[in-house]
Order: structure tokens, then C-alpha cells, then sequence
């Protein structure tokens, strides 16, 4: 959805400061997911377990408990993300006509985090019984909706009115409800075998918090993590040029495309040695891991060397001028980003072991250290000390792939994370 909301606000009269603005408001919407990346991860975990050892009533309580927790979690950060959108643009580094801009964007979204947080925690525990071809559907659905909408909204279109920026951000909240609603009637009908969403309250299970707690807070910092290393590498290239901000923009967007396939995988490896190990089978832990890192090397690296060879016909998606400087940044963007999705794929091959098997904090050490003793810094010395500027921003990706993955092989190899039962136990 928001690769759509890019391509149609890139044929508005002022493409530069709208993509610009998009830039740094859709590092703003991956700050949203800091939160709900640990609730929905701790709740993958625990349900998968529970599922794969035959414990339906625990499954529905998690389910129960996970969606009261995620309405007041999403309802205090949309409110929050909402009033304080323009300090927040102007923090990471946007100039004011792309603060103007963003704002307009920022805003809409922010109110429907509830909604976006529903989606995320309802298609984690689809995922977590091994259901994921609802979300898919539901997603497809909600995809194409957006589109239409994003398409009439931002450029005036289908006898819609021409609403700019505002008409992506609106197009992308109805997408988002749509998404929600479909999920909601379909595990209220109980359309999965012995898993019912039902609305009753129940006092929340302080034990339960607790567990989810312990489980996702790390993923969520994980995600903290993630977002400093790319805050840092926009905060960098707002000092060179705002110009490199929309390319980076761009080149992002079609990376966190190509990154489906592999995040897929991902997340089918989190849930299926999740399954594995709360029926206590080590083994087919173990079998299902060394087949996610074959198929996500495969399929990431064929990925990367098609965006390397059709950068420029990629780029004509979103409307880039030929021959400006906005395109030859984009291009040297979106060919360094893929080419760092090679040594990727078995890092987040692994990073889907870790979270299906509770060893959430196992990845956040690993994350810590590659972004904040190899990432930033290296980007910092490439762009400024040796001058490379943007290209130097750019090719610290790569490098910290690279340490990033052989940390997680070796920490794979230890087996840490091979821990039986229904429940996850620190070891």
C-alpha cells in the first residue's frame, strides 16, 4: 500500500517535496510497528506452540487477551503519533515543506493505528495455527481497494476529487479497515477449525501479559533497532541532499517489495518450528530451519540481481523523470539495496528461528551490535569521512548484512533456541 500511495503521489506537480515527505513519513509508519512487532511476535510464539501441542483453549485465550492488548496499545499510539506528527518529521530532519507535506499524510494514519495494529496481530495468529492463505486474501482484497481509491484519491481520477497527498493517506486508512473487517468476519465465523474471535472482555491475564512481555519485547526492540539504522541513514543524507532523501524513498520501497518473498519465509519458519517444538520435535525444527535458508538465498538472490538489471524501468513506476538527478540517485539506490538482500536472506531466514522459537533476544543482540558498532558508523565514515556522500550511506547496507547473517548462523549452530513445550522458558 504504501509503494502504491509513492507511484501516485510521484505524478503530482510537486513530486520532489511529496516523495521527499513520503520518504520520511513512511519511516515514521515502520516506527508504528515497534510496538506491535513485540505483542504480535510474542503472541506468534506462544500460539504456534500452543497449536502445535494440541492446546486449543489456550489458543483462544492468547487470541482474546492479544486483541484486548492490542486495542489500547493501538488506540494510545495513534493519538500520540497523531498530535506529535510535525515534531516527529522535523526530529529525523524533513524541511518544512516536506513537515507541510507529511503531515498531511502522517495524520490519517496515525489515527487508523488500530486498525493496522489488528491486521498485524490477526494474521500473526492465522499464521501462528499455519493458516496463512486468509491473510493473503483478505490482503490481495485490501490491495486492490487501495489502489482504486489511491488512484481517484491522489490524482482525481474515477470521479474522485483531486486530493493530493491527503487522497493517498485517506485511500490507504479505508484500505486498511477493509483488511480488518474481513479478517474479524472470518474468525468470527470460525472458518479455522477450533479458533473463534469473540468479543467478550476478560480481565487481562497478568501471567499471560507477562509472557507475552518477555517474549516480544525484544522483537520490539529489535525493530527499534532497525529503525535507528535507517533514521540514521536518512538523518545522514538529509545533510548531503534532500534530493537523496526521496531516492532512498524509492529505492527502499522497492527493496521492502522484493523483501516479501524472503520475510514470507520468514514467517512461515517462525511458525512451523514453533509448531515443531511445542510437539517436541527438535528434529523437524531443525529441518524446517535448513529449508527456509536454502529457499530464501535462492529466491532473494534471483530477486536482487532482477532489480539490479531493470533499475531504470523499475524507477518509471513512480514516474521519476529520465535523466534527472532524482533518478540517477534512485538507480544507485534501489541497485545497493538489492544487492545487500543476497547476504540478507540467511539472516532473516534465521531471524524467523529465533522468533518462532522465543529466542527473541538472541536476534536483538545480534541486531544491536551490527547497527550500532557496524552500521551507523561505517555509514558515517564512508559518506563523510572518506566523501563518498549518499553512495557511501548506501553501501554500509550490504556490509552490515554480511555480519548480521554470520552472527545469526553461528548462533543457529549453538542451538540456544531448541526448547520443548507448550510454554517458552528462558535457557
Amino acid at each position: 500500500m504504501l509503494a502504491v500511495d509513492l507511484a501516485m503521489c510521484g505524478r503530482l506537480p510537486n513530486s520532489e517535496v511529496a516523495l521527499s515527505a513520503l520518504g520520511y513519513a513512511t519511516q515514521i509508519v515502520f516506527l508504528l510497528v515497534i510496538v506491535m512487532a513485540g505483542l504480535t511476535v510474542g503472541t506468534v510464539a506462544l500460539v504456534s506452540r500452543a497449536y502445535g501441542a494440541g492446546d486449543t483453549e489456550r489458543v483462544n485465550h492468547l487470541l482474546t487477551q492479544a486483541a484486548q492488548l492490542t486495542a489500547i496499545v493501538g488506540v494510545t499510539i495513534g493519538c500520540l503519533g497523531a498530535v506529535l506528527a510535525g515534531p516527529i518529521l522535523r526530529a529525523i530532519g524533513a524541511s518544512e515543506p516536506a513537515v507541510a507535506v507529511g503531515v498531511e499524510y502522517l495524520r490519517p494514519l496515525m489515527l487508523s493505528t488500530p486498525f493496522f495494529y489488528f491486521s498485524l496481530l490477526y494474521a500473526g495468529v492465522l499464521r501462528g495455527v499455519g493458516n496463512t492463505r486468509i491473510p493473503f486474501q483478505c490482503a490481495l482484497v485490501a490491495s486492490v481497494i487501495n489502489l482504486v481509491l489511491v488512484y481517484g484519491l491522489v490524482l482525481g481520477k474515477l470521479g474522485m476529487p483531486a486530493l493530493g497527498v491527503s487522497g493517498a493517506a485517506i485511500g490507504t486508512v479505508i484500505a486498511q479497515m477493509c483488511n480488518v473487517t474481513m479478517l474479524v468476519v472470518t474468525l468470527r465465523r470460525g472458518v479455522v477449525a477450533n479458533l473463534v474471535l469473540r468479543f467478550r472482555l476478560q480481565r487481562i491475564d497478568p501471567g499471560l501479559t507477562k509472557e507475552l512481555f518477555r517474549v516480544g519485547w525484544p522483537a520490539a526492540l529489535d525493530v527499534v533497532i532497525l529503525n535507528a539504522a535507517a533514521l540514521g541513514a536518512l538523518a545522514m543524507l538529509s545533510r548531503i541532499d534532500q534530493i537523496t532523501v526521496a531516492a532512498h524513498g524509492l529505492g527502499l520501497r522497492v527493496q521492502t517489495l522484493a523483501f516479501v518473498p524472503g520475510l514470507g519465509i520468514s514467517m512461515a519458519t517462525g511458525a512451523m518450528v514453533g509448531q515443531a517444538l511445542g510437539a517436541g520435535d527438535v528434529a523437524r525444527a531443525r529441518e524446517v530451519t535448513r529449508a527456509s535458508m536454502r529457499l530464501c538465498i535462492v529466491i532473494m538472490s534471483t530477486l536482487a540481481l532482477a532489480i539490479v538489471a531493470a533499475a531504470y524501468p523499475v524507477l518509471q513506476v513512480f514516474d521519476v523523470t529520465r535523466g534527472s538527478q532524482l533518478e540517477d540517485y534512485a538507480v544507485q539506490a534501489m541497485r545497493i539495496l538489492a544487492l545487500s538482500m543476497i547476504p540478507a536472506a540467511l539472516s532473516i531466514s534465521l531471524n524467523g528461528l529465533f522468533q518462532g522459537s522465543g529466542s527473541t533476544w538472541t536476534s536483538l543482540r545480534i541486531n544491536v551490535w551490527t547497527t550500532l558498532a557496524i552500521h551507523i558508523p561505517l555509514a558515517y565514515v564512508l559518506a563523510f569521512a572518506f566523501d563518498l556522500g549518499a553512495l557511501g550511506v548506501w553501501l554500509s547496507f550490504p556490509f552490515a548484512f554480511v555480519a548480521k547473517s554470520v552472527f545469526s548462523y553461528v548462533a543457529y549452530r549453538q542451538e540456544n533456541w531448541a526448547i520443548t513445550g507448550t510454554r517458552v522458558r528462558p535457557k
